[in-house]
């Protein structure tokens, strides 16, 4: 447990106060100007409307361009630049945030089966609880570019769908803003989605993943080389940044993607091997991992320089100390915005026959029948290991898993919940052997047992185990996270979730303080057991 001094208490409580008072006091409003500079989330009216900036901007009239920096929003979000007579109301009490991040995937191919859409996520709320979204995944040839391409996976790492990423028309009904694609716009699909998406939410950042389990094959031979490097950092720029996507299916062309993307997230999985088995490894991984993600920064920076805008680099990390081992943490994370550690995934369906265990715990547990390596696949080992290696607590954000990992053919075991048991294989999924969506397991009768000491939830009904992260889970991980003082969370991936995004909004939680998060669930249980009375 963490003690802190009286002092830095009530620093803490009256920083609290302060960022309460800004979340709540309306920016000023002037006219616009075109001699003036204005950043991201500055307001101006012209035309008698009101409109915020999304990024930097002189010169540019508002609602001069529909892609342009100026969004028009509700002339309530601020005040005249001369507030005259103070309001007689009293707004409602705010809820006190802390600027941690909250993030989650967005599968490129979750429109086909999941029949998930960036619709869906606006239509639960989602959308609003996020400060992030990584769209999963860019694809790196092996002509070492990026690169769009229409071509199922069959095991080569050559796949893509462009289809789905720019050329796919969504009717009104299936759209963010109502409003359907025409066939010939240059850009339509999932990108045209995003874009929608973050005019409706100008705080929202985009980045583009790459890579990913699928398609990490390449990333090795082409990191290994300054040339190498630069070409496709450079490439990587120009598709998705700049916006430069090849003409096909009567969309595309020069910038027609520009705007949808803030940044870009490499999830190499992962330096010095222990992916796929047909992955590029080069004796020198450790070293090329750190100076790829240097390249990207130094492009990126450039690129900023000249257009005024940020670009963010983030970096999706194996989170077992077996992987961490093979990188440079101290050095890597210099160049990045913050870290997204995949803390799942630790025991699973390919440990076929057992024996069941965890797949996210947040602590160890001594009785686990695991060795070597495997003894740190933890959140909280994930999470020390880097801070001691050299990583800045507030660049992690630890990785918050919105599907299940199960066995079937499951042993009882002395205590009868299965957990520690032979099984006959991984339990059969939806959509694959072993894994499952939370908002299918979710409603599932089996019986749920949670170990106080990993802090994990699982299942067990005589056959199945299944392990999994429910609210009550979440809500433990965010503790840890506000006690460690990391910079936040993130989820894969959104069409795991409930149609109500039940683990995405309890991940938003994550921003409200320690005293607040407190407060509320104290009044929810309160509110639980009121109705089990009455019952």
């Amino acid at each position: 447990m963490l003690h802190f001094p009286l002092s830095r208490t009530l620093l803490a409580i009256g920083a609290a106060f302060a960022l309460t008072q800004a979340v709540w006091a309306a920016p000023s409003c002037s006219p616009w100007s075109s001699s003036q500079v204005y950043n991201a989330g500055d307001y101006a009216t012209f035309s008698g409307k009101t409109w915020r900036a999304s990024w930097w901007t002189q010169g540019e009239q508002p609602g001069s361009s529909q892609w342009g920096a100026w969004q028009e929003r509700p002339a309530s979000e601020c005040s005249p630049a001369d507030p005259g007579q103070p309001s007689s109301g009293v707004p409602p009490e705010p809820t006190p945030t802390v600027g941690r991040n909250v993030g989650s995937y967005f599968t490129q191919w979750g429109i086909y089966d999941r029949n998930y859409k960036v619709f869906n996520l606006v239509k639960a709320g989602g959308d609003k609880q996020l400060t992030f979204l990584n769209y999963a995944f860019g694809n790196v040839y092996a002509n070492g570019q990026c690169g769009m391409v229409t071509r199922a996976e069959n095991g080569n790492g050559d796949g893509g769908d462009a289809w789905a990423d720019y050329q796919r028309a969504f009717a009104a009904n299936e759209s963010v803003d109502g409003k359907g694609d025409n066939w010939n716009d240059p850009l339509r699909g999932n990108f045209n989605q995003l874009r929608k998406l973050k005019l409706a939410n100008p705080q929202l950042k985009v980045l583009i993943s790459l890579g990913g389990w699928t398609w990490s094959k390449n990333f090795g031979q082409f990191a290994a080389t300054d040339a190498a490097r630069k070409t496709l950092v450079s490439s990587c720029i120009d598709l998705y940044i700049k916006g430069n996507l090849p003409k096909d299916q009567d969309a595309g062309g020069a910038g027609a993607a520009l705007g949808v993307f803030d940044g870009f997230d490499i999830d190499w999985e992962y330096p010095g091997g222990g992916g796929l088995p047909t992955n590029s490894v080069d004796p020198n991984d450790r070293q090329n991992f750190t100076l790829l993600l240097a390249e990207f920064r130094n492009q990126l920076n450039a690129l900023s320089t000249q257009n005024k805008r940020r670009y963010y680099l983030t970096a999706a990390i194996g989170s077992g100390v077996d992987k961490i081992r093979n990188t440079e943490p101290a050095k890597y994370s210099a160049y990045l915005d913050w870290l997204n550690v995949m803390t799942y995934d630790f025991h699973g369906g390919w440990e076929a026959k057992g024996p069941t265990n965890f797949q996210s715990n947040l602590y160890r547990d001594p009785a686990a029948p695991v060795t070597g390596d495997q003894v740190y696949y933890t959140v909280d080992d994930a999470v020390q290991t880097l801070v001691t290696a050299g990583v800045p607590r507030a660049k992690i954000n630890v990785g918050l898993p919105f599907y299940g990992r199960g066995w079937a053919g499951v042993a009882a075991g002395a205590k009868g919940d299965g957990l520690y048991q032979v099984a006959t294989g991984p339990a059969k999924g939806t959509y694959e052997q072993g894994i499952e969506d939370y908002r299918v397991l979710v409603n599932r009768s089996a019986k749920q047992f949670v170990s106080p000491v990993a802090k994990q939830l699982w299942t067990y009904d005589g056959n199945e185990f299944w392990s999994y992260d429910d609210p009550a889970t979440i809500r433990g991980k965010l503790d840890y996270v506000r006690s460690q003082q990391l910079g936040g969370v993130f989820s894969w991936s959104l069409d795991g979730d409930d149609a109500q995004a039940t683990l995405l909004k309890t991940s938003a939680e994550v921003r409200q303080d320690a005293a607040t998060a407190a407060k509320r669930r104290a009044a929810a249980a309160a509110a639980a057991k009121a109705k089990a009375v009455k019952k």
